[in-house]
């Protein structure tokens, strides 16, 4: 096993976890926080998904970890977005918690 699969599947554990519990919010109170949270951390597990990918040479037409390519822009614009919106949607749905909470 290579060492970019190790990585790749070490990272998966967490990033699973946190798009199950966004699952788990969403599910339970559904605002635009909790919407974006899930967006994010689907976001973030593409980008787990592509490195994985990468390690096992599955879609070499996409050319993975060359710059330029298909694969760089797809794991780089997850990555963007799953660090952009994550946190935002967290931020959201905190303040619109203790919105509700406060009044």
């Amino acid at each position: 096993m290579n060492a970019t699969l190790l990585k790749s599947l070490l990272a998966l554990v967490p990033a699973v976890a946190l798009f199950a519990a966004s699952l788990l919010v969403f599910v339970r109170a559904r605002s635009t926080g909790s919407f974006l949270q899930l967006l994010g951390a689907g976001f973030l597990v593409i980008v787990v998904l592509t490195h994985t990918f990468e390690a096992l040479d599955f879609f070499p037409w996409m050319h993975w970890g060359r710059p330029h390519s298909v694969g760089h822009y797809l794991d780089l614009g997850s990555a963007i977005l799953g660090l952009t919106l994550v946190p935002s949607g967290y931020i959201l749905r905190r303040k619109g918690s203790r919105r509700l909470t406060s009044a």
